[in-house]
Parts: C-alpha cells; sequence; structure tokens
C-alpha cells in the first residue's frame, strides 16, 4: 500500500518526504493517499511496511485524514482482461450461432419493416447486454418483501433460460443479513418514533399531493421541513425536493449555462454529469480527489478564459461528493474550500451519502472536518439514505434559494413531496439533533462510526483490498474478475447475506467490487457472521488479494476512531 501525506499543497508543488524518493501513481493516474498517524501504523501493518513521510498543508485538517487505495496486482489485472477477452470471443461465437438459428436468441429486435432502421440500441451495449451481463443478472434486481433494515426478506427466484427470464418460485429467503442499503442510521424501519408519526400524518395529509410547490402542493410540513434543514445544516435557508436524482440533474442547469465552466470530479454520480451536461456549460474534468489537477484547471481557466475568445469565464463552479459511493472516499474539502476561495471560484458540495453519516453531530463531511457551512456556497444533499426516506435539498444563502424557487425546474414543473415523507424526515432529523428529547439520534452516530472502524479493520486483516476513507460507512470489496462478481453475490446468498456487487459499466472494467454500506443497527454479531461469509466465500474464489494484510487487534475499536467526546470541535454551531 502506498503512503503519502494527508494534504496536497495547493499550489501544485508536489510533496516530498517518501522513504524512497519517489511518489507512486495510482490507477488512475493520481497519487495514492494514505495518511496515518504513527500509532495508526504500528497498529495496522507489520514495522517493515511502513514508509516514512511529511504532512503538507496539515494545518488545514484537524484531524486525520486516513485513505487507501492499494493497487491491482499485475496478474489480477491480466487475467481479468484475460476474462473480459474470453467472454467477448465467446460472445462474438454465440452471435454467430444465433445469427444462424443455431442458438435461440432471446434479446429484443426489430421488427421485419423497421430493419433499414437506425438501430434503438448502441451495438457495443446491446452485445454486453446479452453475452455478459445476462451471464450474472441474478445478482441484480431481487425483489425485497419486508423493510430493508439490517435484515429483510427477499423473494426466492430461480430461471430455467440462463438468466434471460425468472419464476417466482412462492418461497421467501427469510433474516437476509442486510450489507448493501444505505440505511446508514438504521432509521429505515417500520415501527418506532418516526414510523409512528410518518403513520399520524398520512391519514391526516393523505399520500399523494397532486400538485407543484408554485401551485396547490405548498404544505405547512414543506414549509417545516426546509426551516428545519437550513437550522440543521447552519445555513440562511434551504430548498426540498421530491427526488434526490432531481435535486442535481435539474439544479445545476439553473445555476450556470453558456459560457460557465464547471469543474467535475472525474467520480461523480451520473445525476451531477447530466446536470453539468444539461446545463450547457463547459465541462473539464479533474482527476479524483486530486488537489493538483483541479488547480490546474482553475488556473487555466482564469489565465485562458473561455475557448477562441479568450473572454473570462462568467463563473465556475467546481463540483464535488462529500462520500463517493463507488470509492468510499471522503472529499479532501479543507483543500478544496482553500483552492475555491484563492481563484474566487463557486463551489457545489453533494453531501447524499455522507449527510448524517460523518462528523460527531452527523451533520456531513463540513461536520466532520469542522469547517464554516459558509464556506460552501451550494449545499445539496439527499434524504434517501441516513433518513429512510426520499427526496433531496439544497442549502445555503437565501439569495440562492429565492434564485431555485423561480428557475428550478425540479421546482416548478415537479409534483411536490409526499407528507407522510417529509414527516419521516422531520422526525429522524429531529433525532439526529436530539430534539426530540433523547439521545438515540447521537448513540446511532457513534455505533455508525465503531461499526464502520470495526468491519474495516476485519476486513484488512483478512487480506481484502478495499477502498476509500477510514471513517466511510461505504466499503468497496475488490473482485476484479468478472466470473467473480456474479459468484460472490450468489456464494454470499447461499449464506444468508445480501450484498451489492458492481461491474463495467459503473466501475472502470478491471476494478468490479462488492459494495458494502455499514448501518448503525447492524449488531455486533450479525457484523461477525457477515465477515465470517465473507471470509469464506473469499477463501472459496481466491480474493484475498492484498500484499499488506493488517494484523489482527482488539475486537471492538478504540476511542481513537469514534465520536465521543469531540463534542463540536471547530465547527460553528447551526443552532
Amino acid at each position: 500500500m502506498t503512503e503519502s501525506s494527508a494534504s496536497k499543497p495547493t499550489n501544485g508543488d508536489a510533496c516530498h518526504g517518501a522513504a524512497n524518493g519517489r511518489r507512486t501513481r495510482a490507477r488512475n493516474g493520481y497519487v495514492k493517499k494514505q495518511h496515518l498517524i504513527q500509532q495508526q501504523q504500528h497498529k495496522y501493518f507489520p514495522k517493515e511496511k511502513i514508509q516514512n513521510h511529511v504532512t503538507c498543508n496539515g494545518a488545514l485538517y484537524n484531524r486525520p485524514f486516513s485513505e487507501s487505495f492499494e493497487e491491482t496486482p499485475m496478474l489480477v489485472a491480466v487475467l481479468t482482461y484475460m476474462g473480459y477477452g474470453i467472454l467477448t470471443l465467446f460472445g462474438y461465437l454465440r452471435d454467430f450461432l444465433r445469427e444462424w438459428k443455431i442458438e435461440k436468441c432471446h434479446v429484443a429486435q426489430e421488427r421485419e419493416e423497421q430493419r433499414d432502421f437506425v438501430p434503438l440500441y448502441q451495438d457495443f451495449e446491446n452485445f454486453y447486454t446479452r453475452n455478459l451481463y445476462m451471464r450474472i443478472r441474478d445478482s441484480w434486481n431481487r425483489p425485497i418483501c419486508s423493510v430493508p433494515g439490517a435484515k429483510m426478506d427477499l423473494v426466492e427466484r430461480v430461471s430455467h433460460d440462463y438468466n434471460w427470464t425468472f419464476e417466482y418460485t412462492g418461497k421467501v429467503i427469510k433474516d437476509v443479513i442486510n450489507m448493501g442499503s444505505y440505511n446508514y442510521l438504521g432509521f429505515a424501519e417500520n415501527m418506532g418514533y418516526c414510523a409512528d408519526a410518518a403513520a399520524d400524518v398520512t391519514m391526516k395529509y393523505g399520500i399523494g399531493v397532486s400538485s407543484t410547490r408554485q401551485e396547490m402542493g405548498n404544505l405547512d410540513k414543506h414549509e417545516e421541513l426546509e426551516m428545519l434543514v437550513a437550522k440543521f445544516l447552519g445555513v440562511e435557508a434551504s430548498m426540498v425536493f421530491g427526488m434526490g436524482f432531481a435535486t442535481n440533474s435539474m439544479n445545476i442547469p439553473a445555476l450556470t449555462g453558456k459560457g460557465c465552466l464547471i469543474l467535475s470530479d472525474e467520480l461523480n454520480h451520473a445525476s451531477l454529469v447530466l446536470g453539468a451536461r444539461l446545463s450547457g456549460s463547459t465541462i473539464r474534468v479533474f482527476k479524483h480527489n486530486n488537489m493538483q489537477s483541479l488547480e490546474k484547471l482553475l488556473r487555466d481557466a482564469i489565465v485562458h478564459g473561455q475557448p477562441r475568445t479568450h473572454r473570462p469565464w462568467k463563473k465556475i463552479l467546481i463540483v464535488v461528493e462529500g462520500i463517493y459511493s463507488m470509492e468510499g472516499s471522503v472529499v479532501r474539502l479543507p483543500e478544496v474550500i482553500a483552492l475555491k476561495k484563492k481563484y474566487k471560484a463557486y463551489l457545489y458540495l453533494d453531501e447524499a451519502h455522507s449527510i448524517g453519516a460523518l462528523g460527531p453531530r452527523g451533520r456531513g463531511v463540513l461536520d466532520y472536518f469542522g469547517l464554516d457551512p459558509e464556506d460552501v456556497d451550494v449545499l445539496m444533499g439527499t434524504f434517501t439514505k441516513s433518513f429512510g426516506a426520499a427526496g433531496g435539498y439544497i442549502g445555503g444563502k437565501k439569495e440562492l434559494i429565492d434564485y431555485l424557487r423561480a428557475q428550478s425546474h425540479s421546482a416548478v414543473y415537479a409534483t411536490s413531496m409526499s407528507s407522510p415523507v417529509a414527516e419521516q424526515i422531520i422526525t429522524s432529523m429531529k433525532c439526529i439533533m436530539g430534539e426530540d428529547g433523547t439521545t438515540i439520534g447521537r448513540e446511532r452516530i457513534q455505533q455508525l462510526a465503531e461499526n464502520t472502524t470495526y468491519f474495516r479493520r476485519r476486513l484488512r486483516e483478512m487480506g481484502f483490498i478495499i477502498y476509500g476513507n477510514n471513517d466511510s460507512p461505504v466499503v468497496p470489496v475488490m473482485l476484479y474478475m468478472p466470473a467473480k462478481i456474479g459468484a460472490f453475490g450468489r456464494e454470499m446468498l447461499k449464506r444468508n447475506i445480501g450484498v451489492v456487487v458492481v461491474g463495467f459499466p459503473a466501475t472502470p472494467i478491471i476494478e468490479s467490487r462488492a459494495r458494502f454500506c455499514v448501518s448503525a443497527a447492524h449488531t455486533k454479531e450479525m457484523l461477525d457472521v457477515a465477515l465470517s461469509a465473507i471470509s469464506e466465500v473469499g477463501d472459496l474464489l481466491q480474493m484475498k488479494y492484498s500484499k499488506y494484510r493488517a494484523l489482527p487487534s482488539q475486537d471492538w475499536p478504540s476511542d481513537e476512531t469514534s465520536y465521543e467526546g469531540t463534542g463540536n470541535q471547530g465547527t460553528r454551531s447551526p443552532m
């Protein structure tokens, strides 16, 4: 595992101090990050594995920033490419057999009178779907017939034609440990304070709203929620939307347009990418979490201006996420804010996965780093993860929110949020803030932090390659080879563990992975059962690729990794 400083210089200079004097580049060309205080190094790795380093820009961070992205072993990379090559060759062979009616073709085909039309599907997408995706299609879209909490029930299904169609057996697979849902704080539940409050509101308001906010769909619950969200975030005002994806894709076009420049992290979510494209702005992509790459783009934008005319850009918008949902990494926000201020750019922060899941008060990546919310121009997040509901929000200056109320397509044309969903968010948010008169919210935040540390450490001890920040509840375990994508999901389900497996095109072609999401609702016993199954399947499929297996440690995380006693360290109270 390559180690470097937690913070790279914002002026583009290289950080020096590696033991061998070289900087190792990661799979996407950026420097891999692994900043560990000396105690943690001795705790997790043998002494001979430790490399010396110095901290650059350490003044920007008030806590250790620890992330790891171990390089793909060369042999594994070669075998993975070979696997995809063999699948492609067999795919062309099967297409030949289908063309000559030797093998039955299940794929959708154009009608005879449309043979001369432009094909509805792109050629490779169609090829990939019928020859690669169909082999492992049973790993996705499994029907759930219970609350997606720490445990869930799945509807059993079988396929008699190699995953082209599925047949339901009528049986239910009970008590499957759910390691895939974004239920970070355990609020996706059908009993308790939040569920009861949502049920009461349903009886009063009904389910649907049947209108937009600007017409007859503006409920008092929406007004109450927006005031509460603004208070929770520590901003002047906020606005809520009925769909998280549309919060990004429909609001970015309202903020930027022709003559504007968007600087987007290469691993940003599809909703951010779509919103940037719909805006008509010029888009330039910087390497993931790489401040040298971002600063170079900012400097070039200031020096050269717009193409051809060289006029200054109307505005420059930096778009990043709090936690990246496929990598498990946390944005290097102190450095992004420093660059944003230095070059007079605007900052759009998507906290879909980080709000509720990071920080001593559960208020996202700003809370995690102890930063001022006023340093971020547009705060975006969703209610679909930590709050167990649906929809999204944008917070910031009152002028920004007033502008979006009039200009955002998602605000003007979309049906407003359902009242029981709004009540679920209100009650869960009050619980996190402690306004319900209990300590349940604080206890869940602490439990999530402990579960995350324990789960990640145990996986390292087993020898798996895992990505991301040590405090991120999103835990990618690398599978690499295409055959292992389906095999891992099936073998885990046999052991009553529900997991999410991800492959190309959602990830780079050689970086298929299983993505685990840790929840505060998971008990230590559940995690131990899941870890035992993961280790067993890892041995079966030979997935323990890491060269830097962590040394066994205590059974439960120590206080150094928890939020206990941190209080409001360095964070401006939004109360």
